[in-house]
């Protein structure tokens, strides 16, 4: 397993508009003891952080709103979640939602997805969601993207064999920017077998807040799926 994190600057905000006075509670007393900490010491098997044990652990970087993330868990209670996500509204609304639902799946690394995974044990990652990632649209600003050679190398280390990576995006130059990255590595292989493929979104993928909002503004989404090749 990777010892080293890097060494990387947080780009973006972190927080928006004042919290609730609820939300405010929940990020005191809730998100404690969901909060995946990988600063400390190493994750391991990241089933270990469910009681009961689960028998497969989902993990979702930059969870946004936690649309996805709250469908997915409710959908799949038998497996556990780890969600990634920075910024701090975001992270309180998910708190929210897990409080309204009684969820108890989902646990919440609330920093950068770079620190977690070289603390997961390796093929310990069942499934991968990257959606709607910041597009970083400058060139002078492309080297800020997510997914780089370097990230699909920890990404295909976690991953487990014939784990998929799902990636969404509505940006075309980052849609692009993905497929190109992925041809390239020796761990991946797309799934789509035609363009129709990724232009829709599978039936057990659900929708996003800004997923809808991409649409409204009359950019199309595209949908991609990545099997990890096995080892």
């Amino acid at each position: 397993m990777s010892t080293e994190l890097p060494r990387r600057r947080l780009y973006g905000r972190r927080q928006g508009h004042r919290l609730s006075p609820r939300q405010q509670h929940l990020m005191d007393d809730l998100l404690p003891r969901l909060r995946v900490d990988a600063k400390d010491r190493p994750i391991g098997e990241p089933a270990g952080l469910f009681d009961p044990v689960m028998r497969n652990v989902w993990l979702e970087i930059g969870f946004g709103g936690g649309e996805h993330l709250i469908a997915q868990a409710m959908a799949h209670p038998d497996i556990g979640f780890i969600g990634c996500e920075p910024f701090v509204n975001g992270i309180a609304k998910l708190l929210v939602a897990i409080e309204e639902h009684q969820i108890g799946n989902i646990r919440i690394h609330d920093d950068d997805a770079h620190f977690l995974l070289p603390r997961l044990d390796a093929a310990s990652i069942g499934r991968m969601f990257v959606l709607f990632p910041d597009p970083w649209p400058k060139k002078r600003h492309h080297k800020r993207r997510f997914i780089t050679p370097e990230s699909l190398d920890e990404i295909a280390r976690v991953l487990a064999d014939g784990a998929i990576l799902r990636i969404a995006s509505d940006i075309d130059d980052y849609v692009y920017w993905i497929l190109r990255h992925l041809d390239r590595h020796p761990d991946f292989v797309w799934q789509a077998s035609s363009c129709a493929d990724w232009s829709r979104r599978a039936a057990d993928w659900p929708a996003t807040r800004y997923e809808s909002r991409a649409i409204e503004a009359g950019r199309r989404p595209r949908y991609l799926g990545f099997r990890r090749r096995a080892r």
